[in-house]
């Protein structure tokens, strides 16, 4: 991390030419040890309580440098039965250049936020994928890189930071095959809730060493049909310097649990042969993730992120009657890593 230049410097200038040389390197070493001190105070943050939050001010943007990593392993029982599931790469890469920008600031504190790609470099491990969906795979690869740059997307956010929706997804993978589609949205919707500070201020002033809790409970929405239900916990490590500006470092942990949308199974064409059965197939994804970030004192924008999300998808059988299958019963598990190192690049 590059440290600004700091006013303490004035301190080691050059020493008038009527002093002697030994008495200007003295002043010198002792302006360095005061540096090193308020160096070591800044990073560890003074004891003076912080208020973090959300204040967007219209034009203001910040350039984000990102880089993904997603990791995935399929299991199953009986274990031919995850051959019905369509060919998925086991590694995802994602290298992208986003610059961000208040668009507008609505009179109850919420925003629309432009996010327009500069560079999106996606690639996948495709050599556990059959050669004729390999091929297509890698062909949609090279096209998404191309076909996102330029392209704008808006997302809304509400006072809090809290993504409540965002326009431009559906046409941003247009044509993309569907085992690299998915993926990449799952990465966007990740990037645009932490990068917007989803769940991260606090309703009350923090000093260093104080944790806070968040509701992480969120309603199915159009491009994203689960309901949610969460907790997080944040933790106020002190303060630090940024590329020059003022920064809050926060570290956090959260559980969650996303189940789909009322019917949103039910265009599926095995469910009414399972229901027959008198059977329904249960699916819910529990997740679970850590990392670290800074956060501007001034307005609350996200500077930094580091963070790492574990994610299982569990599908098994269960009875009609509420009474979970047997342990033999048919069941799917798909866990994934995903790995994301953000860094505000400059701000405008």
């Amino acid at each position: 991390m590059r440290m600004p230049d700091d006013p303490w410097q004035r301190l080691a200038g050059r020493a008038p030419a009527a002093q002697p040389a030994a008495f200007g390197v003295c002043r010198r070493a002792t302006a360095l040890s005061l540096l090193l001190l308020c160096g070591s105070t800044l990073t560890l943050g003074a004891d003076d309580p912080v208020m973090l939050t959300r204040r967007y001010h219209s034009g203001r943007g910040i350039v984000y440098v990102t880089k993904v990593h997603s990791h995935s392993i399929v299991d199953s029982h009986p274990p031919d039965l995850k051959e019905f599931l369509p060919p998925m790469p086991g590694e995802l890469w994602l290298d992208q250049q986003c610059t961000v920008t208040v668009a507008k600031v609505h009179a109850d504190g919420a925003a629309d936020i432009q996010h327009r790609f500069d560079k999106f470099n996606v690639r996948a491990d495709l050599a556990a994928l059959p050669e004729e969906t390999r091929n297509s795979v890698a062909q949609a690869q090279a096209e998404v890189s191309q076909q996102v740059i330029g392209q704008t997307l808006t997302a809304h956010y509400d006072r809090a930071g809290r993504l409540v929706d965002f326009e431009g997804g559906d046409t941003l993978f247009a044509g993309v095959d569907a085992p690299v589609r998915e993926p990449l949205t799952q990465m966007l919707r990740m990037f645009l809730e932490q990068m917007g500070g989803q769940s991260l201020y606090p309703d009350h002033p923090v000093r260093a060493g104080d944790e806070w809790s968040q509701d992480l409970n969120a309603e199915p929405l159009k491009d994203y049909p689960f309901e949610v239900k969460g907790k997080g916990t944040l933790h106020y490590a002190g303060k630090t310097r940024y590329q020059g500006i003022n920064a809050a470092i926060v570290e956090y942990h959260f559980d969650n649990v996303l189940t789909p949308a009322a019917g949103r199974l039910s265009d599926n064409r095995a469910t009414p042969q399972l229901e027959q059965m008198g059977n329904h197939l249960d699916v819910q994804i529990s997740g679970n993730g850590q990392g670290r970030i800074l956060v501007a004192l001034d307005d609350g924008r996200v500077l930094q992120n580091h963070s790492t999300l574990h994610q299982t998808l569990t599908a098994r059988m269960q009875s009609k009657e509420g009474l979970t299958a047997p342990d033999d019963s048919p069941r799917m598990e798909i866990q994934a890593t995903t790995e994301m190192e953000v860094d505000g690049n400059r701000s405008q």
